[in-house]
């Protein structure tokens, strides 16, 4: 039986560009591009191309621009490395909606004496437009981190207004959920994002820290520059990262058209089938390939082997911690349904027919599985 995949928030099929890209770059870009030799110069080149072609796709200079090894560590250099360069650090302030890299991250400063504090979300999964006044010692915080739109419902944030409000304080905005689908409002003063979730490789993130934004090195070693400081990248994963990027801005706006016209349908037909069923996040203003669905008195580990049995692979729980058995932290900040959860998301080949065939077989798992519950 083939298997739809419908995990796409986690990792997008790698696009044709990407790997066109890798393979191309294998040759010239294989030796370190910190080298003088002829071999370290090419593979030089290609970084700085690559660089260059990503800061197009993004708006933004290419001096701004720093490829990681992951989504992960832009993340941990972008928060860490804004608090680093105050002299007084305050609190790092995030949403209680981040990925688990942001969760860590504060974790990791409050070992090591800082302040955190959470700004909550409503019931949609949304911050308040002026977070920092939800906290206190708002106003001495060294970072703000907001993410552009939440991984597992879809939910927007209000990044622009919430830039506005923020006073100073630098925002440091995880883009990985958005940037696929959509620009990401202006305003933030760090941003972070995996290439995987473009159709990149997985060992390519990128960062990028505005011109003005202080940082410093967090990490062990000298208080070295950003991209001293990460270390030597995977040149031809970077290549392949900003070569999928120019693709998929050239043509999300389409896509992004399709795909919100197949989650309405996933959204209408469960919400109309099956019985005692939640979907959380807010039902307009979300990302256009995230469905997430709960279903009281279903297990959603059980649910998700159900699934893939009959040929779907889809998240359950936490979309980030799914494989812990563990109730999503997203879905208890947002006061919803936390268990029998299910996430669909699609990525740029999800068809029509692909939907229809996932909508008619969902229904009677389901009800299966609560069935031999009773």
């Amino acid at each position: 039986m083939t298997e739809t995949y419908f995990d796409g928030a986690t990792a997008q099929p790698v696009h044709p560009a990407a790997r066109d890209a890798y393979a191309a770059a294998l040759s010239e870009g294989w030796a370190g591009p910190g080298r003088l030799y002829t071999l370290g110069r090419r593979s030089r080149m290609l970084l700085e191309a690559a660089r260059q072609s990503a800061a197009a796709s993004l708006g933004v200079s290419a001096d701004e621009v720093t490829f990681t090894s992951s989504g992960t560590q832009a993340v941990h250099a972008g928060v860490l490395g804004v608090i680093a360069a105050r002299s007084e650090p305050g609190p790092l302030v995030h949403s209680a909606v981040e990925h688990s890299s942001v969760l860590h991250a504060a974790q990791w400063h409050a070992a090591r004496g800082g302040a955190v504090e959470v700004v909550p979300v409503d019931r949609l999964g949304r911050v308040d437009a002026d977070p920092l006044a939800a906290v206190s010692g708002g106003d001495d915080a060294s970072v703000l981190v907001v993410q552009s739109a939440n991984h597992e419902v879809g939910t927007r944030q209000p990044v622009a207004a919430v830039a506005a409000n923020a006073g100073g304080v630098p925002l440091v905005v995880d883009a990985a959920a958005s940037l696929p689908w959509e620009p990401v409002p202006e305003g933030w003063s760090v941003l972070a994002a995996s290439a995987r979730k473009w159709g990149g490789l997985a060992g390519a993130g990128i960062l990028v820290v505005r011109s003005g934004v202080r940082w410093r090195n967090p990490f062990p070693g000298e208080d070295s520059s950003i991209r001293e400081a990460i270390g030597e990248v995977d040149v031809p994963a970077a290549v392949a990262a900003a070569a999928s990027l120019r693709a998929v801005v050239a043509e999300r706006e389409a896509l992004s058209a399709r795909m919100r016209g197949l989650t309405a349908m996933i959204r209408e037909h469960i919400a109309a089938v099956i019985p005692e069923v939640e979907l959380p996040g807010d039902p307009e203003d979300r990302l256009p390939h995230i469905v997430t669905f709960s279903c009281l008195g279903v297990d959603g580990e059980v649910l998700l082997t159900e699934l893939n049995r009959a040929g779907f692979a889809v998240s359950s729980g936490s979309a980030c911690a799914s494989t812990r058995l563990r109730p999503s932290h997203v879905l208890q900040a947002m006061g919803v349904l936390s268990h029998g959860n299910v996430r669909v998301s699609l990525h740029r080949e999800s068809t029509e027919a692909e939907v229809e065939r996932f909508l008619e077989v969902l229904p009677g798992i389901v009800e299966s599985i609560r069935r031999l519950a009773r």
